[in-house]
Parts: C-alpha cells; sequence; structure tokens
C-alpha cells in the first residue's frame, strides 16, 4: 500500500503547470431543463400539462467533463479532438469549452452527426424541496462515422499529439469517434513513445501499448471472468501483461491498484463521510492522472493525486464538479 505525504502531494502539483494535455474522445452537453409546474395549464391541443421551462443550465459531459476537470487544475494548455454535429448542441458546447480556456481546433464539424446530448428535465412546484426529474432526453449516434471525418479526426489527432505530453483518450459511445482507424492511431502513438492514458467503457480490451485505465467491472469483462473483478491486484497485472505498459484498475472506495514491471501497488481512496455523489469521479480520476504524468509525476504518485482529487470531486453533491490544485493540496489522508 503506497500513501503519500501532504510535501509529496505539493510537489506533485507544483508540476501540474507544465503539463501540455490533449484530450480525444465522446464529448457530450448535459443539459438541465428546470420546469414549475405551478405555472403549467392544461393544454387546450393535447390533454397534457406541459413544462414550463423557467431555468435551463448546461455543462460539457463526457469527455467535455474531463476537459473541464483537466482545466481546474491549471496545466500549461489543454486541447479538444472529437467530432461534433453542426446542431445548437455542437455550438453550445464549443462555446463552453473554448470558454473555459480549452483549444478547440482540433474539433471536427459534420452535419451528418448529432452532437451527444443528455437533456434532463427536473419538475418543480409539489413542494418547495421536491425536486422530481423526468425520463432523460438524449441525443447520440447510430452509425459509424464517416470515411471523410474520420480523416479528418485523424489529421486533427496527429496535430493535437504533437503540441503535448500527455494524450487522454474517452472512448465511451458505441458509434462515437473512436473508430478501428483512430484507436489503431492512438496505440501508434503509444507505441512511439508518448505517455497515453485510455479510458474505454467496452473496448477497453482492444488497446496495447498505452496506459489503460479501466474500473475494476471493465477490467474483468477483458479476461472473459477469468480473474474475479474483486481480484484487483491480478486485474492490474494482467491488463500490463496485455498492453506492454503500465496498467491501472480503479475499485471505487478502494482506491486504485497500479501495475508497474509486473508487480501491483495499492493506492488506497481517501476516506471520505458524509452523503457523497460519484457522478464524473473517473473524469476527475483521469484529468488529474493524464495532467500528473504530463507535469512530470512517476505513476504511483500520480495516481495518489488522481484519488485525492476524486475526494473532492464526489463530496460536491448533484453536480459533476472539478477539483482545483488548492483543493487536492487539502485532502487529508
Amino acid at each position: 500500500m503506497r500513501r503519500s505525504s501532504r510535501k509529496e502531494r505539493e510537489q506533485g502539483l507544483s508540476r501540474l503547470g507544465k503539463a501540455r494535455v490533449a484530450v480525444i474522445g465522446d464529448f457530450c452537453l448535459d443539459v438541465y431543463w428546470q420546469a414549475d409546474m405551478t405555472k403549467s395549464e392544461l393544454s387546450r391541443e393535447t390533454p397534457h400539462f406541459p413544462l414550463p421551462i423557467v431555468g435551463e443550465r448546461m455543462s460539457p459531459g463526457g469527455a467535455g467533463n474531463v476537459v473541464m476537470n483537466l482545466l481546474a487544475l491549471e496545466p500549461r494548455s489543454v486541447a479538444a479532438v472529437g467530432v461534433f454535429g453542426d446542431d445548437w448542441r455542437g455550438a453550445a458546447l464549443r462555446n463552453l469549452l473554448r470558454k473555459a480556456g480549452a483549444d478547440v481546433s482540433g474539433v471536427v464539424v459534420d452535419s451528418t452527426r448529432v452532437t451527444n446530448a443528455y437533456i434532463k428535465p427536473l419538475r418543480k412546484g409539489f413542494a418547495d424541496t421536491v425536486i422530481y426529474e423526468d425520463p432523460r432526453l438524449d441525443f447520440t449516434n447510430y452509425s459509424a462515422l464517416s470515411v471523410g471525418s474520420e480523416r479528418r479526426l485523424l489529421a486533427a489527432l496527429d496535430r493535437a499529439a504533437a503540441a503535448a505530453d500527455v494524450l487522454c483518450v474517452c472512448d465511451q459511445m458505441p458509434f462515437g469517434c473512436i473508430t478501428e482507424k483512430v484507436r489503431r492511431r492512438i496505440v501508434e502513438l503509444g507505441r512511439a513513445g508518448m505517455t497515453v492514458v485510455a479510458d474505454s467503457r467496452d473496448r477497453i480490451g482492444l488497446y496495447t501499448d498505452v496506459i489503460v485505465k479501466p474500473n475494476e467491472i471493465e477490467a474483468a469483462r477483458v479476461f472473459d471472468g477469468a480473474i474475479p473483478s474483486a481480484d484487483f491486484a491480478a486485474l492490474a497485472v494482467a491488463l500490463e501483461k496485455r498492453t506492454g505498459r503500465p496498467a491501472i484498475v480503479t475499485c471505487g472506495e478502494k482506491g486504485c491498484y497500479v501495475s508497474e514491471g509486473g508487480s501491483a501497488t495499492h493506492v488506497p481512496a481517501v476516506k471520505v463521510t458524509g452523503e457523497i455523489d460519484f457522478c464524473g469521479a473517473g473524469d476527475t480520476f483521469l484529468s488529474a492522472l493524464a495532467a500528473s504524468l504530463g507535469g512530470g509525476s512517476a505513476l504511483v504518485e500520480a495516481a495518489t493525486i488522481a484519488c485525492a482529487a476524486s475526494s473532492v470531486t464526489i463530496r460536491k453533491l448533484r453536480t459533476t464538479g472539478t477539483a482545483s490544485r488548492a483543493e487536492i493540496a487539502d485532502v487529508r489522508q
């Protein structure tokens, strides 16, 4: 088990300002529509009470949340690489990322695609403290990326990688932008010596020559259950052997296991009491890990900072929050 001192963590955090990070993957727009049902009247045209929207907020999700978490760490630069639709959601997402400080020149706009979005209608008015969430409205793609957009995305990836110290891969959607050719190029970058950290919901087993960061369930799927999901150390070691690069298996409140050189090191999670919200914790871990590696931290040290960063965001309830350097420095392990 590896625990870091406050001094070690502060030294690691001080190096984050040197990191140049590129993020490629499936960007989403999270939209929250607040409806005040006390203002609703029965429709004259339909037998329904409409949702009177009195508030709207938007934030980047998916790979966009990784970018926002990176920006909170104040690295030297953060570049976004992905494919957006030519729609209002894509325009809003690009604007949010640009205003936050990300380089969005690597975003490919494709009029045949939709921008991934999760829209959550929230009803209020039944009681002062009650918020009722309607079924989510999802915008996503159900066909493969076109050859032309794939070619443009590969060119954008090469430009961003040439200007970065570390590449984050957020491979989440069944028909997202990480196609076989794009994944092959990511693997080539890792094989050529670039630091690449890949996170994938369903395809982590297809990555080699890069650092992979699955959770224990995603890691166990790679081996078809031959290694139990509860055997975190064995999973990490097996993944390192499979990929040819160090591997990290995250395991929630137990922290993570880092396999490097054929043996696994346990990095414990920070103990957190009270109500917590795990939404976005994996994105925070990935961003802090990548920024730390880009700043020159060793892998176990980077994982320790990432665990501390995640402990900050899970305390931020009902929002996909971020963790600043100061907040991470204040964490007591």
